[in-house]
């Protein structure tokens, strides 16, 4: 089993605020991302760890959109992903992507906060995209 790690902070909503993405081998140390900038390549990394900042970011972009869609803005969102490279069989697969978040979001209840970040869960592009079993561990911060 390998687990590859990566993460991202993003502040303020979906068009007018930005990121930060990182990984864990620090090819990508703080590369900033954004809508604009969604779609540009890394350099020198691993599939397994640029899907897992792929996911990060992707999800914290969801969730800056579905938290605006509600009416709040968030002043943080740090998204970490765990993505988990399996042997099955005669091959490998990614079989597991476990999201962490912790999010600072002024006037919301933590009820509130976990039904968007469910929502922003299976939501997120890059979450369709995975066949592997996504799991997530939510905490609002004060």
């Amino acid at each position: 089993m390998t687990t590859k790690k990566a993460w991202a902070v993003w502040q303020g909503g979906l068009k007018d605020g930005g990121g930060s993405i990182s990984t864990e081998t620090g090819v990508l140390k703080e590369a900033p991302y954004g809508f604009k900038a969604r779609f540009e390549d890394g350099k020198g990394t691993n599939p397994e760890e640029l899907i897992a900042a792929a996911h990060a970011g992707c999800f914290s972009m969801a969730l800056s959109l579905m938290l605006g869609d509600a009416g709040l803005t968030p002043q943080k969102i740090e998204t970490h992903a765990d993505v988990t490279l399996d042997k099955v069989g005669e091959g490998y697969e990614i079989t597991t992507s476990h999201l962490t978040v912790a999010a600072k979001i002024p006037g919301v209840d933590k009820a509130r906060f976990e039904e968007i970040a469910n929502k922003a869960k299976t939501g997120c592009p890059v979450s369709k995209l995975l066949k592997a079993k996504i799991t997530m561990d939510a905490t609002l911060e004060s």
